[in-house]
């Protein structure tokens, strides 16, 4: 009996559901991953964040 098609479908599956798994977080948390990335590229520009009204709109603004 071979097994190796079964197994490479088990894979296949896996890394689906891996995929969708990791696109629906970074859709959900994008926003505030970017607010993060936003926050700190502001302290390195010396500038200052300023939080918008939904999550991933902040921007820097000048102190």
């Amino acid at each position: 009996m071979n097994n190796k098609g079964q197994a490479l479908v088990e894979y296949i599956l896996i890394i689906a559901l891996i995929s969708v798994l990791t696109v629906s977080l970074v859709t959900y948390f994008g926003g505030y991953l970017k607010d993060a990335m936003t926050k700190s590229g502001c302290s390195l520009v010396d500038q200052v964040y300023e939080k918008g009204d939904k999550p991933g709109e902040g921007k820097c603004v000048n102190k």
